[in-house]
């Protein structure tokens, strides 16, 4: 009964923990402006399914495809394992599923066993690749510092919490014959054989200690992990899934068209609206483009949410492998750092950032003077090619060139900045109607 009520205690304050730290999560991707999710479900769902369930993009490059599917499936399974523990803190019973599953249950607990230690194994490889290899992708400077971190901490934790199954199954193997009341027989395809190895000769009060130890290292490393997770990338586990439904469906290399440029553009040919009201000419002009989270697509920002941080984009980017400074996964992540500074700041109520001091700090009354550009240099977005080479290879369906485009939108129509290798071009579009500055008219050649 303590040991019930000390579960349950423990479990609300890690649960309820996490869900603070998630709903600060899905403020910040709110951040972003509003923007309608159009497309058939059904292909939506198939995204959903193919990608993010089923891990279709990964396997482009089947090494780490099949060593991250390792992970992925024991990750899966394991869940099984996870809601037992939760039947037994809370009731305080020994492997409730024992008794309604029968020999399945051994079937159930070996597979997740054999998932576990193929897990093992890729963990140890991964922090192989990581630490001791020179993949390119992983040593850029965006990786420096708590990026690194992050991706070796999880691995760690992900060794941690296999000792932790291992132990309270191969304990519990032990334990079965000194106390078959309470540990019933069991015939697990690993620990049936490992167990009596590790923990034969051991006395019965140190075998129980080791099958607590192991039963609440394992869950506790499941409460850590779940509130570890909105601070890391691997956010990914979970956002993975909504990020490739909403994922935009327009196909590759058709940009979003601005409306109030289109619609400026089709009135100058006669193409607008004959019965729309005629503009305000004293209205603000609008702002192009995006200097900043507010002015992203809350879909970009989620994207941001979701990165993986596995370097795909930047590895196959035309203008990194060339020595240029873009990094699409930079990009991505500087989105994401940018909104988490602008969410910690609203979340403040510091007046100090609200230029209307007599209404509420939010998204649409913030200011801190700082924006995007003090985390991207424009000689970053200049580079890009807008080959979608990195949204072809994100295995989550995120577009960096989205917010690129943005960026680079609003340097150009709203600051009237730029290279200035592109200027004369984009003047000559605005007050000749064509590319190339040239004295004559557009149609002198039609005359005579």
């Amino acid at each position: 009964m303590v040991q019930s009520i000390i579960f349950a205690l423990v479990a609300l304050l890690a649960l309820g923990f996490a869900y603070f730290q998630f709903r600060k999560v899905h403020a910040n991707v709110m951040l972003g402006k509003d923007e309608a999710v159009t497309g058939p479900t059904g292909e939506r769902w198939r995204n959903m399914l193919l990608v993010a369930f089923g891990q279709k993009k990964m396997f482009k490059r089947p090494i780490p495809a099949i060593l991250h599917f390792m992970l992925y499936a024991a990750f899966v399974f394991t869940q099984i394992e996870l809601i037992e523990i939760f039947i037994d803190g809370i009731f305080g019973v020994h492997r409730w599923f024992l008794g309604p599953l029968g020999g399945m249950y051994n079937f159930i607990i070996s597979t997740i066993e054999l998932l576990s230690i193929l897990a093992f194994v890729a963990t140890v490889i991964f922090l192989v690749r990581r630490n001791v290899l020179f993949i390119p992708r992983f040593h850029k400077p965006e990786m420096q510092g708590w990026p690194k971190l992050d991706a070796n901490l999880i691995l760690v934790f992900e060794l941690i919490l296999l000792a932790c199954i291992f132990t309270m199954n191969g304990t519990d193997v032990v334990l079965q014959d000194m106390d078959p009341d309470h540990y019933r027989p069991t015939n697990f395809a690993v620990s049936g054989f490992l167990g009596p190895v590790i923990f034969g000769g051991l006395e019965a009060s140190t075998l129980y200690t080791l099958e607590r130890v192991g039963w609440w290292g394992h869950i506790i490393m499941v409460f850590v992990f779940l509130n570890y997770l909105p601070k890391s990338k691997h956010l990914h586990i979970l956002l993975a899934f909504p990020n490739t439904w909403y994922a935009r469906l327009k196909p590759r290399g058709e940009m979003i068209n601005m409306p109030e440029v289109m619609n400026e553009v089709k009135s100058m040919m006669g193409l607008g609206d004959p019965n729309a009201p005629e503009p305000d000419m004293n209205a603000a002009l609008p702002e192009f483009g995006a200097d900043d989270v507010t002015e992203m697509s809350w879909i970009d920002v989620l994207g941001a949410y979701s990165c993986t941080e596995c370097g795909r984009c930047t590895a196959v980017c035309p203008a990194n492998i060339t020595g240029k400074k873009l990094s699409p996964r930079k990009i991505v992540m500087n989105v994401r750092d940018r909104a988490e500074e602008i969410g910690e700041k609203i979340r403040s109520g510091n007046q100090e950032f609200a230029p209307d001091k007599e209404a509420a700090l939010s998204r649409t009354n913030f200011d801190d003077g700082r924006n995007l550009w003090d985390y991207i240099t424009r000689e970053e977005i200049h580079a890009c090619t807008t080959c979608n080479a990195c949204v072809e290879a994100c295995p989550v369906l995120i577009n960096p060139l989205e917010m690129i485009n943005k960026m680079r939108r609003h340097e150009i129509l709203t600051e009237a900045q730029g290279p200035a290798d592109w200027m004369p071009l984009f003047n000559s579009i605005e007050n000749q109607q064509r590319a190339w500055s040239v004295g004559t008219s557009r149609t002198a050649w039609t005359e005579g």
